[in-house]
């Protein structure tokens, strides 16, 4: 991955993702006050920071229930074991997404298919789903569940997906680690699933200062499961265990981190449109640049072109003193632990082209207009 720390020293350096000037916004003091009322109250994991973001949360998304949790993976760890995926299960994923998403299905024991993407949004291709259940049923799989990854901040094609679901008996688990703050169809992401899975991880669009998710549902049942899950298979107090569960729990400190950082979300992803919409009018007919469906919004996790002179890009860009990243240069299906389980009949060939051709840019609320016209003349000039 290309790094900036070789620039030349009298070039600026831009930041890929720009969490000091976030924390400048939100203030230092602020940030730290809330912080100290939690190092004053001394209930560090659990605490009623944790109750309160998942109110705010549930509030943000119109969904009923909101289980935090301590990572995005765990997120979908809880959820699937709500679910009780396990072996013999079909779970139905894109191979063009970060291991997150495989890990947990492998870990229960099921059996991760993949399936290909859209050349368009890069979200999964309810088409080859389609494939990919019948191959699941000749391997004999039950299949189980699809992992709709909303990929850098766009929400996959809920209603595409669902017809293909229902006719298979699938349910439905949105893996919304970069998308959480995007809407579908006027729907809040966090009520487009069944269940949906996001991350906290300081990066993301909405993220805390460690590790930290949240799982959303509406549905009663599988809300008191995941509570259950999140501390051990708990019952009514620590000494009854009901179910076989795990330590998911979410620190009170990230908590309050994320409520300061809630309070400004929704400018953000305003701001983070603004800057993707610069970004597409002036890097036109130089690189491919991202499609977000007219029904759809994006919080803009990543901004991803597409173009054949990617290593020359990132090469001048790297010489200017900007960064840039690759989101994904090795699919999960190519990679060691899972290369043996299938693959949707005709491949993977949408995949493994972008996986060839894509490369990031950074992308941030406070990504100045003057930075981003340093960028755009980068790009420009190395596609000449």
């Amino acid at each position: 991955m290309p790094d900036s720390a070789t620039a030349p020293a009298s070039l600026t350096k831009i930041a890929f993702i720009d969490l000091q000037a976030q924390r400048a916004r939100i203030g230092e003091k602020r940030m730290e006050a809330a912080i100290g009322r939690v190092l004053a109250h001394g209930g560090f994991i659990m605490g009623p920071e944790v109750a309160e973001v998942e109110r705010k949360l549930a509030a943000h998304a119109s969904a009923k229930h909101v289980i935090s949790c301590s990572s995005g993976t765990t997120a979908l760890v809880m959820a699937l074991m709500a679910k009780e995926v396990g072996r013999g299960d079909a779970v139905f994923l894109p191979s063009f997404t970060f291991t997150a998403t495989v890990e947990p299905a492998v870990i229960l024991g099921a059996t991760p298919v993949f399936v290909d993407v859209l050349p368009d949004t890069f979200n999964i291709d309810p088409e080859s789903l389609e494939r990919a259940v019948a191959v699941a049923r000749q391997t004999g799989l039950r299949p189980a569940c699809v992992i709709a990854v909303d990929l850098f901040g766009q929400p996959a094609d809920y209603d595409s997906i669902r017809r293909v679901a229902e006719r298979h008996g699938l349910w439905i688990l949105d893996d919304a680690a970069q998308s959480y703050g995007a809407h579908y169809k006027g729907n809040a992401l966090g009520t487009c699933a069944e269940i949906t899975a996001t991350s906290f991880y300081p990066s993301k669009p909405l993220g805390c200062y460690g590790d930290g998710g949240a799982i959303f549902t509406d549905d009663d049942e599988i809300a008191r499961r995941l509570t259950q899950l999140r501390v051990h298979g708990q019952g009514r107090d620590r000494n009854e265990n009901l179910r076989v569960g795990i330590t998911g729990r979410f620190d009170s400190i990230q908590a309050a981190v994320l409520l300061e950082k809630l309070a400004i979300f929704d400018a953000e992803c305003h701001e983070r449109n603004a800057v993707a919409a610069r970004y597409t009018a002036g890097l036109k007919g130089a690189v491919g640049t991202p499609f977000v469906r007219p029904d759809c919004t994006s919080v803009w996790a990543q901004y991803t072109v597409t173009t054949p002179r990617r290593d020359r890009i990132a090469a001048t860009l790297q010489a200017e003193g900007i960064p840039t990243a690759i989101h994904y240069l090795k699919p999960i299906h190519t990679q060691a632990p899972y290369r043996g389980f299938p693959v949707v009949t005709g491949g993977l060939p949408v995949t493994e082209r972008l996986a060839r051709e894509v490369i990031s840019l950074p992308m941030h609320p406070y990504l100045s207009p003057e930075a981003q016209d340093r960028v755009i003349a980068a790009v420009r000039a190395a596609v000449v």
